[in-house]
This record gives structure tokens, sequence and C-alpha cells, in this order.
């Protein structure tokens, strides 16, 4: 795969297969606004193109397909800027998201190595999702202050049980088997593979590739933890959740409390309303509807600046949240999260009439 940097995204088409690169390897693929403007304009192109039959997305160089989006950017504008640009950012974003989901040609996520936030959005609302042995699949948002977006609301809150709640509380990564498990994924090829996979999408039809790379996934952690992540997740509120961790006595329970008292309290007790509101809208779309509605609110919290300087900026791992406490997050704080916007709305779905 090519590793240069002179364009963020390299397109191009070998035989039946189209194939997209993000090409940022030293920011580990992070999106940027352009990059996202140029797959939906290649994915236009290529939608209407009779000679590919098939779109693959992939990363440059050999430590994941995509970390996200381009943090630091959403940071400077959200300290320094009026907010314009991230909301344009997430304005396109989530169009594309949509986009994938529904992209009428096979749309195959080669999700090797490490897949976060963004790099979900783009891999994991596709037709085809590969996982190898090196996946790290994660939405990680509460610990920069943040809450799951890009449509991982969605897909989190239709994992088994309360495994979701889990995964968007703690931003806990994930390996390949509990990426199929809980519905991140659909099928694991070892990364040895992936070349003579790509040579194969570009001759055949992707079930006749994938029957010649797939193997059995191996077993993932969160299946033998099902019974006490949904015990404990399954409280109604976060401080509720915290409790029944700390007091299930298990070792990967109490690390999973100690994981939750260190992550923004706001972005925790929003992140859990959204998961559970995402699991009652009926469509990918009004789920991104809603993610636009908390993306925008959060970016004016002072715990993503805050959580972006913590971890990204000065890499202290020492963020100072405001609100500091879980108690002190009240209902309205969370509700404004989710009020309309008005004339900016994204309307990603039908309006009801």
């Amino acid at each position: 795969m090519s590793n240069g940097t002179e364009e963020p995204v390299l397109l191009g088409v070998t035989g039946r297969a189209a194939r997209i690169t993000l090409n940022r390897p030293r920011a580990l693929n992070a999106l940027t606004h352009e990059m996202v403007t140029r797959i939906d304009a290649a994915l236009t192109n290529w939608e209407h193109d009779p000679a590919v039959q098939t779109v693959v997305i992939t990363g440059a160089g050999e430590r994941g397909l995509c970390a996200g989006g381009d943090i630091r950017a959403i940071h400077d504008d959200a300290r320094y800027g009026d907010g314009t640009a991230s909301e344009a950012f997430w304005r396109d974003e989530y169009h594309l998201n949509a986009r994938i989901a529904r992209y009428p040609k096979p749309y195959v996520a080669l999700m090797d190595g490490i897949v976060m936030g963004g790099g979900v959005g783009v891999s994991a609302h596709g037709g085809v999702r590969v996982v190898t042995e090196r996946s790290r699949v994660a939405m990680p948002e509460t610990g920069i202050g943040f809450i799951p977006d890009v449509g991982g609301t969605y897909l989190l809150s239709r994992a088994p049980g309360e495994l979701g709640t889990h995964l968007a509380l703690t931003g806990d990564q994930v390996g390949s088997g509990d990426a199929l498990l809980c519905g991140l994924a659909d099928h694991y090829v070892p990364c040895a593979a992936l070349d003579d996979l790509l040579d194969d999408l570009a001759r055949m039809p992707v079930p006749d590739a994938l029957t010649r790379h797939e193997r059995p996934f191996p077993r993932g952690e969160l299946s033998e933890r099902r019974e006490w992540i949904d015990a404990c997740y399954g409280a109604g509120t976060v401080e509720e959740i915290v409790e029944r961790l700390f007091a299930h006595g298990g070792t990967a329970a109490k690390e999973a409390a100690e994981t939750l008292l260190a992550r923004s309290p706001t972005a925790l007790k929003v992140t859990l309303a959204a998961v559970r509101r995402a699991g009652r809208l009926g469509s990918l779309a009004e789920v991104l509807d809603q993610e636009y509605r908390v993306s925008c609110a959060g970016l004016r919290s002072p715990d993503l600046v805050e959580g972006v300087r913590a971890q990204i900026i000065d890499k202290d791992r020492d963020p100072h949240w405001s609100p500091a406490t879980l108690a002190e997050v009240t209902d309205p704080d969370v509700e404004r999260f989710f009020a309309p916007l008005g004339d900016r709305e994204l309307q990603l779905a039908a309006p009801v009439t």
C-alpha cells in the first residue's frame, strides 16, 4: 500500500474493483474535511460507472485503517473559532456515513489495525466489513470529553444485550472476535491474506473472493463477560452502573468502573442517553440526525477542549472535567445536547408529516 503524503486520499480502479486508500499514515489516516468530500465524489462517480462492480476502502501504512477524525482541527475550532468549520465537517461526514450504508454496490472495508471513531464511520456501515487479527475497533470519544458519533450510537445500540453500552461508555477497544460479536464486522481474514484478497476482489465477485480467504474468527472476551455486563449496564443511570460494577467484585468489572470514573461525567451521561435513544430510533438516518445535534452541543462543552488537551496535545493524561462529578451533571444539562437546531438541522431522515 502506498504511504506517500502528496494526496490524502488515493483513488483508483483495477479490474472490477475501485479502491479508496486513506493516505495520511503519519496521522493514522485521520479524516479531514477534504478527505470526506473526495471520498463522496468518488462514490458518486463509481455508482454510475458500469465497469466498477465493487468499492474497497483501505488505509495506508501498517498501523490501521483510520484513527478517527482530525481531532486537533476540531479542538482548535472549538477553542479559537466559532464552530462553523466543525459543523460543516460533521454535516458532510455524516452524509457520507449514511451514503455508505445505502451504497448500491458492494462496499468492502478492510478494517485492519486501528479503526476508531470516524474510521468506524467509513467502514462499519459498509455491506462487507473485514477484520484481521490486528484489528482494534473502538468508539473512544468519552475519553476526550465527547460523545460517540458517525453512527456509532446506532451500531452500539444494536449490539447484543448491553455490550454496546459498555463499549460506548468506556471507549474500550475490541479485537476481531468481539467486533464480529457486536455487529461491527462480518468476516475474518488473516492480515497476511489481504493483498491476495484485494487481487481477487479486482477479478471476481465479492462472495467468491471472500470464500477463498475467510477463516474462522478467534474467540473474543466479551461473550464470557456478557452476564455481568448485561446486569451492570442495564441500570438506568451512570451512577448506578458504576455502583453495580464495583459491587460485582470481579477484576474486569472493577476496572470498567474505574475507567468510567476517569471519563468526562457529562460525556458519560449524554452517551448513555444517546445510546438508549438510538435504540428506540428506527433508522441510521434518524440516529445521525440526533448525533449531529449532540456533536454540535458537545463542541461548545468545555470538556471537549480539555479532553483533547490532556490526551492529545499536552498528553499529561490529567483532564479536569467540568462538572467534575457525575452528581453535578443534571438532567437539564444532558437534555440540552438533544435540543433541536432549527435551520441547522442535518435532516437526513425524512421529516414526519
